[in-house]
């Protein structure tokens, strides 16, 4: 198992940015997708962005604003969030996936997740 922490939340203006960090630790990390999700209030967890070792994939409220990458040798999971919208304020989860079987957009492929950090977009 891989407890995960995740930083970098906050208040901020529609249009600006934000830089989410997830750090993992114990498991080794490098070799398991990465998984960013976000729940908004009265939502379902919805998916946002993951990497491989070498791919990105994107939900499509994040295509062409957010960027997802990783540092292996820091055991830590970026999401780079530009242009956003009152729309994408939501508590931002970071999951680690223990299971290959199904998609890597479902909530169900990934056993480990941290507490989550609240992103609010509002001006």
């Amino acid at each position: 198992q891989v407890r995960l922490v995740e930083s970098g939340g906050g208040l901020v203006q529609p249009g600006g940015s934000l830089k989410l960090s997830c750090v993992g630790y114990g498991r080794i990390f490098s070799g398991y997708d990465m998984g960013w999700f976000r729940q908004g209030p009265g939502k379902e967890r919805e998916f946002v962005a993951a990497i491989d070792n070498s791919r990105t994939f994107y939900g499509d409220a994040a295509k062409g604003r957010f960027i997802i990458s990783r540092d292996n040798s820091k055991s830590t999971v970026y999401l780079e969030m530009n242009l956003l919208k009152p729309e994408d304020t939501a508590l931002y989860l970071c999951a680690c996936r223990t299971s290959y079987q199904g998609s890597r957009y479902s909530p169900g492929e990934y056993g480990d997740w941290g507490q989550g950090t609240q992103v609010t977009v509002s001006s």
